[in-house]
């Protein structure tokens, strides 16, 4: 178990956080608030209810201790019976992802579509795209005549990709990343499937949205992909991206205020730690000014008059780390091997941190709507409210 204050913001005491404890009697919406932590189970029975009020942080509840002081479970521990254990701060949002927001990403798409999914043959072609478009992608802004010009230069040369349509074209690629409770928090396992043989972790900033469509938090995420699966097809992204534990969200939401605004998710550096069982080590940085669509623009694509979200939804934002680290062996790049520690972390946001594991060897999915509802049922809390 450990104590989790490492893993806060760094200006914690003034953030206003909302999780989800998985307490004896269920899971169970926290809000902290001046460094302490509260159960507002009776405010909101749910993470999704909570963020559709608009005095939640105001919220009365249970009075849990200091958040510093408080000891939290990781799965790969031995369990403690003393200890607390994190959820994903969401639960009955939708799960969406963003991709191909960064032109390092849109690049990366590129290279494992023109490579059939086969991490030997991807050097070459990021050697030769990286050269003839690079430069020109980072600066195109997507669906601006400097970008049809590209698109028909590109066309020309036989280069252009579907991943490029979303990069530069006028829509983004929004999907859906995980079913309605399918993701993991702080301290959990992160899954990768055993017959992948090219997987990587995408750390990324997750806006949290209330019914409405309206940005109320935000928090950080590990989109996990299997690189040598959607690059074999596109058709293919849902078996890469939606698998067992592959969606992580935490350790908590950090509710937007005078003090954190949209502005400081545009701003913010997201930062990526992988440390193997086997002595490897990787670190990169994602600089969210230099995303190639706004946060607001992505969260206007993902809802509106066409789609609606009745109890708000989490949207991935991208990312533009792509880790190529040779592993293994000169030009094989990387990949995630069973053990690795993966930690996310973001100033303003805090740190989430997962161990990778075989999407067949983490805990099965097995809470769902149903089961949640009976809970909430039994416990008196459905149609709680102050």
């Amino acid at each position: 178990m450990a104590r989790i204050i490492n893993d806060l913001p760094g200006d914690w005491t003034d953030a206003c956080l909302l999780g989800r404890l998985q307490l004896p009697e269920g899971p169970t919406p926290v809000l902290a608030r001046g460094g302490r932590l509260f159960d507002i189970s009776a405010f909101a029975a749910t993470s999704a209810d909570a963020l559709a009020r608009a005095d939640l942080a105001e919220a009365d509840g249970r009075d849990l201790g200091p958040l510093h002081a408080l000891e939290f479970q990781r799965a790969w521990e031995p369990a403690d019976p003393d200890a607390l254990t994190l959820l994903s701060p969401v639960d009955l949002q939708c799960i969406k992802a963003s991709g191909v927001t960064f032109a390092v990403s849109a690049l990366e798409r590129v290279i494992e579509e023109g490579a059939r999914g086969d991490p030997d043959a991807a050097g070459a072609i990021r050697q030769s795209l990286s050269s003839r478009i690079g430069g020109d992608l980072a600066s195109v802004r997507p669906g601006s005549d400097q970008a049809a010009a590209l698109k028909a230069a590109l066309i020309a040369d036989g280069l252009w990709s579907q991943y490029l349509e979303v990069a530069i074209g006028p829509d983004a690629e929004i999907f859906t990343k995980a079913p309605v409770l399918a993701s993991v928090g702080w301290g959990a396992q992160v899954g990768v499937r055993s017959d992948s043989a090219w997987s990587n972790p995408e750390p990324e900033v997750v806006i949290v949205c209330d019914p409405a469509g309206r940005p109320v938090g935000a928090s950080l995420g590990n989109d996990v992909n299997l690189r040598d699966i959607e690059g074999r097809s596109a058709l293919l992204l849902g078996k890469a991206k939606d698998n067992n534990a592959s969606a992580a969200i935490g350790p908590f939401i950090r509710l937007f205020d005078a003090g954190f605004t949209m502005d400081d998710v545009r701003e913010a550096t997201v930062a990526l730690e992988v440390t193997g069982e086997d002595g490897f080590v990787m670190r990169g940085a994602s600089s969210m000014g230099l995303i190639s669509r706004d946060p607001e623009e992505l969260v206007r694509q993902a809802s509106g008059p066409n789609h609606q979200y009745p109890d708000g939804f989490a949207l991935y934002l991208g990312t533009m780390f792509a880790p190529i680290d040779d592993r293994d062996a000169p030009g094989k790049g990387f990949t995630h091997k069973t053990g690795d520690l993966v930690r996310v972390s973001s100033g303003r946001l805090g740190a989430l941190e997962n161990r990778v594991t075989a999407c067949d060897g983490a805990p099965p999915w097995t809470f769902g709507v149903s089961a949640l509802m009976r809970n909430l049922a039994g416990r008196g809390l459905l149609g709680a409210t102050v």
